[in-house]
């Protein structure tokens, strides 16, 4: 999300910058249009709605995967470990870590990326 907003930021910058560099540069005795002027408005309009929509898909995502990870709570799931062997154990909780859910199996904290399948076994 923090790259999201600073991305943002800097695109919105850039061309509230060129916009009035633009305006500075012009000629008095040819002043910029109205539909121009107009139309660079809309698509900073534009841009600035692109990105809030993208901010939005970033927090739906995590927390689609907040509810994946409190779903498999108390759940016996298979995973690749830090080795990349396949290994087995019960959800005991979950932590976000740098924006990523972190599941809790025993003591390893396996990303949930991670996860290959879960077993139909009670835990």
């Amino acid at each position: 999300m923090a790259e999201t907003q600073i991305t943002s930021q800097v695109g919105q910058d850039q061309f509230l910058k060129l916009m009035v560099a633009q305006l500075k540069s012009q000629d008095p005795m040819e002043p910029i249009k109205d539909q121009e002027f107009l139309g660079q408005l809309a698509q900073f309009s534009t841009l600035s709605g692109i990105e809030k929509l993208n901010a939005n898909f970033a927090d739906m995502l995590s927390l689609q995967q907040i509810t994946q990870g409190s779903n498999l709570i108390g759940r016996q799931v298979v995973y690749k470990d830090d080795a990349g062997a396949t290994a087995r154990g019960t959800v005991q909780g979950f932590a976000i870590n740098s924006g990523r859910v972190e599941l809790q199996i025993g003591n390893d904290a396996v990303s949930l990326d991670n996860v290959i399948g879960m077993t139909s076994e009670a835990a």
